[in-house]
């Protein structure tokens, strides 16, 4: 069984709690950090943009990116929201088991 980190960025800690509460009640993640706010720059359709933004870590397993990542796009305020995961190679087996089972893998 494969984990992975799910790094998310939102417009405010209200967007980051419904995205969180939603995912992890639909066992694709089992867990989230929201972190923030904190000052994203970025080019955007050519424009230089600073914007406060508030960043999500989600944990999972890795046979849940994709839907996780589907459903966040769905429910995210973004036309194109940052949703990357990065693999979970050693953790806290006790951890890990129970990532294992809160996604229901």
């Amino acid at each position: 069984m494969s984990f992975c980190m799910v790094y998310v960025t939102v417009y405010s800690q209200e967007e980051a709690e419904k995205i969180a509460f939603t995912v992890i009640k639909e066992n694709l993640a089992a867990c989230a950090n929201i972190l923030g706010p904190m000052i994203s720059m970025f080019s955007w359709k050519g424009d230089l943009r600073r914007e406060e933004e508030v960043a999500m870590l989600l944990k999972t397993t890795e046979s849940n990116v994709a839907l996780l990542t589907k459903r966040i796009t769905t429910l995210h305020s973004y036309d194109c929201p940052c949703v990357v995961a990065w693999p979970i190679p050693y953790g806290n087996s006790d951890f890990l088991e129970w990532l294992k089972t809160e996604t229901g893998a």
